[in-house]
């Protein structure tokens, strides 16, 4: 029973369930399993079948949906469902609408008890009549079922009114203006597609003022009243899909823009965002806000179809490339891009935060459902930290090729710039473990669900999906899910895995590969602008530069250590003067970008950024001091073209980051040195789960926090080692692997204690040892807790954190 599906079940496995059915009934959810087990659906089996049926304790709705397949034609089979079904809110049946339609197809008669309910409950909710028309609509492409679609669709806009058959008239007529509008705009010349994409929005403003207003596919409660053309462009991809812009009805609501698609089949994209917002639902439902951007998307026929534009957000690649097309391979690009547009200290760390949930979701919703083909551009950052996926071309492991090798190497993406937001920097921290604990939990929580995954996209098998065509597709999901695996196991799994995706380098190839194959769709008008500059100033805006003097340097610990420099700014306009600070790499971005723009002729030399010895030393800042000083005392002195450029005018404008040190001299807080402890001490926190079962003790070595680091200043290599005192020959000797060069590691490994009674755990102690793997010196001890097991009550799972001592 713990196979969770009926598809993988063998011959010897059938037998026995069918013998033991009626010790089943504790599991409410196992009726398909069983019933897929019965010996025979002939005459004489059926009184068997119909008994078990009648006394079977009324299934949830979500399990009901398992007795929908099309391994169940039988009637009473099917009746049963429906009536278990029938207690689904409005809400939770839109959920599952797509795979209701589809199962329609596996009905015997045309009039069912199917049938019925989705007409009863589409004549009562107007948001489910509005997505049972489409999907039937869509149905009508259906070369098999077209017929019965037909015939369904008729009926349903018998019973809907004059009213809703006229407004969607109005839908089928605006989906109709934007796939010719589209066609036209993909079929053209890049040169003519402006042009073409202006004339057609004429068509689509006609539409308007013939109609008045009209709701989107997308959804009931998107009500439109017009185009505004200004707004509305097409992307450089293959597609050539369109940006539209429409206005909202609602005089106080912002203007509602969409992606319209045509030579897509959205249909894999839609069933993709189906199962991610019903993975939210569930982790929303037992606790956990994984902060899931939840966008719309709408197949409004084969081939086309409509998505919703989510606003503040950009795609990975942009932001990796504002630090140069090698962008992919540093570590910064993201928190960089975060910092500036949360420039206040609160601001960034709620950023970082919804990152760090909304990272972790995407990583598991992407792991399990196999998503595929993830490059920088379809991953996207919201300034509000938020990440997440779009463009679901590729799912359920069907991964883009080169030769024999697969593009996606890693399990999913997470990568090391991902990593340095999340620890606030490039070595490992306490955030981490967080990150890798809500993994995790979400991971345990979706694997509860295993049935209803496998049940939703089993019922999409005949859907006409080429990537979800066959059984093997579905075992997939089956296999990530691991629904035989302990918790515990699944945890470890899991940890494993995210180590792998932080370890490939082959993700990154893939990003700047991308970068390399997007720079040809790079209009030329597109100007450069500075990484860690919020918005664009102008000589206009911000007055006349008369004077900038590189005053001092000062020593800086955070985000990482080096020097910054205090630059006073003149203008023109009587007695003002500002001050702001630079780095020395923020001074070589700006002349980077300066050469985009002008010749080598117009610029003067930068300074070299090449240095003998320590690159963060003060001899080294005090040199870099005067050199940087000439620099900028040239470029102000430049041909006007130079000197009077956004990119200048923007680079010595004042940055929230300068008005808030304005007047003062930034001194480290008493809190930033209480990381470091005494050289020589032991010290930190280990994280354990203790469970005792069966006779055997389970130790859970979770995440340590807050190692000292060694004697010569290096971070530790540490590993964990426990023993079950007294224990004079040391057979109970238990070891993690080792974590390398971190304070902080995470382990997440199950050491296990096998043949313990009880009554002796009374009069054991558990005791754990830290230690640094020294190669061929001794190891070091960082830390040590003896840990009484009669302390614990172990009749169930004890987790915290232990202080680590000598």
């Amino acid at each position: 029973m713990q196979k969770k599906s009926l598809y993988w079940l063998m011959d010897a496995d059938r037998k026995r369930l069918w013998e033991k059915r009626y010790y089943c009934h504790a599991a409410p959810g196992a009726l398909p399993m069983l019933l897929a087990s019965a010996p025979s659906w002939e005459w004489a089996c059926l009184p068997d079948i119909y008994a078990l049926l009648s006394q079977w304790t009324s299934m949830s709705h979500q399990d009901a949906l398992g007795l929908l397949h099309a391994t169940f034609p039988d009637q009473e089979v099917r009746r049963t469902a429906v009536r278990w079904i029938d207690s689904i809110s409005d809400t939770e049946l839109l959920d599952y609408l797509p795979q209701l339609v589809q199962a329609l197809k596996y009905e015997c008669y045309l009039d069912s008890p199917l049938v019925r309910f989705l007409m009863k409950r589409a004549i009562c909710d107007l948001k489910i009549t509005h997505y049972f028309f489409w999907l039937l609509k869509d149905g009508l492409k259906d070369s098999q079922f077209s017929i019965r679609y037909q015939y369904l669709l008729a009926a349903l806009l018998c019973c809907c009114g004059k009213g809703l058959r006229e407004e969607f008239d109005r839908q089928c007529l605006l989906v109709s203006t934007l796939a010719r509008l589209a066609q036209q705009v993909r079929d053209a010349a890049p040169s003519a597609r402006q042009g073409i994409l202006r004339e057609g929005l004429e068509d689509v403003t006609q539409f308007f003022k013939a109609n008045g207003s009209c709701r989107l596919p997308l959804s009931p409660s998107l009500l439109v009243k017009g185009i505004v053309p200004r707004d509305c462009s097409y992307f450089n991809s293959n597609a050539v899909p369109l940006k539209l812009s429409f206005q909202n009805v609602d005089p106080l609501g912002e203007n509602i823009r969409v992606i319209f698609k045509c030579g897509d089949d959205l249909r894999q994209d839609m069933l993709t965002l189906q199962m991610i917002r019903i993975m939210n639902k569930i982790w929303v439902q037992e606790g956990l806000d994984m902060r899931m951007v939840i966008f719309r998307c709408f197949s409004t026929g084969r081939g086309r179809g409509m998505v919703e534009m989510i606003p503040n957000a950009e795609t990975l690649r942009k932001i990796q490339v504002e630090h140069g097309v090698t962008g992919s391979f540093k570590d910064r690009p993201l928190a960089d891009w975060l910092q500036k547009h949360n420039p206040e200290e609160d601001e960034y760390e709620k950023a970082v935060e919804n990152f760090i949930y909304s990272c972790a979701g995407c990583c598991v919703a992407t792991y399990v459902l196999g998503i595929c083909d993830r490059h920088n551009d379809n991953i996207m950052l919201k300034t509000t930290g938020h990440m997440f996926h779009i463009d679901f071309g590729r799912f359920l492991g069907h991964a883009q090729m080169f030769g024999n090798i697969k593009r996606d190497r890693a399990p999913f993406v997470f990568t090391s710039d991902m990593a340095y937001v999340i620890n606030g920097g490039d070595k490992p921290s306490s955030r981490f473990h967080d990150f890798v604990d809500l993994c995790c939990q979400a991971y345990n929580l979706i694997r509860k669900h295993t049935h209803l995954f496998l049940n939703l996209l089993g019922l999409m098998l005949s859907c006409g999906i080429p990537e979800l065509s066959d059984l093997e597709d579905l075992k997939y999901v089956y296999d990530a899910l691991r629904p035989q695996d302990s918790d515990a196991d699944a945890t470890t799994y899991f940890t494993r895995l995210i180590e792998s995706s932080l370890g490939s380098v082959a993700t990154k190839l893939n990003f700047f590969i991308h970068n390399l194959a997007q720079m040809k769709f790079t209009g030329s008008d597109a100007r450069p602008t500075l990484s860690f500059a919020p918005r664009a100033h102008t000589l206009k805006t911000s007055g006349r530069i008369r004077d900038v003097f590189l005053c001092r340097h000062e020593r800086v610990c955070n985000p990482s250590k080096g020097y910054i420099y205090v630059v006073k700014v003149q203008r023109e306009s009587p007695g003002e003067v500002t001050f702001i600070q630079r780095t020395f790499e923020e001074f070589q971005e700006l002349h980077n970008k300066l050469r985009l723009l002008f010749p080598s002729s117009l610029l003067p030399s930068f300074p070299s950024r090449f240095v003998i010895g320590r690159s963060r030393g003060e001899a080294v800042a005090e040199r870099r001091k005067e050199e940087l000083n000439g620099y900028i005392w040239h470029l102000i002195h430049a041909a006007p073209e130079v000197a009077e450029c956004d990119l200048i005018y923007t680079f010595f404008h004042p940055l929230p980051r300068d008005e808030k040190a304005a007047g003062t001299n930034p001194t480290p807080k008493a809190t930033d040195t209480t990381w470091a402890r005494p050289l020589g001490k032991v010290g930190g926190e280990v994280k354990l789960s203790i469970s005792y079962k069966n006779n055997k003790l389970f130790i859970m070595v979770m995440h340590i926090r807050g190692l000292p680091p060694l004697q010569d200043g290096n971070d530790p290599d540490p590993y964990v080692k426990t023993y079950l005192l007294p224990d004079p020959q040391k057979t109970t000797k238990r070891k993690t692997k080792v974590a390398r060069k971190t304070c902080n590691p995470t382990y997440n490994e199950m050491l296990v204690y096998d043949g313990i009674p009880r009554g002796d755990l009374q009069q054991r102690e558990l005791r754990l040892s830290v230690l640094s793997e020294e190669g061929f010196w001794e190891n070091i001890l960082l830390g040590e807790v003896g840990i009484r097991l009669r302390d614990l009550d172990l009749a169930q799972e004890k987790m915290g954190w232990f202080a680590l001592g000598s």
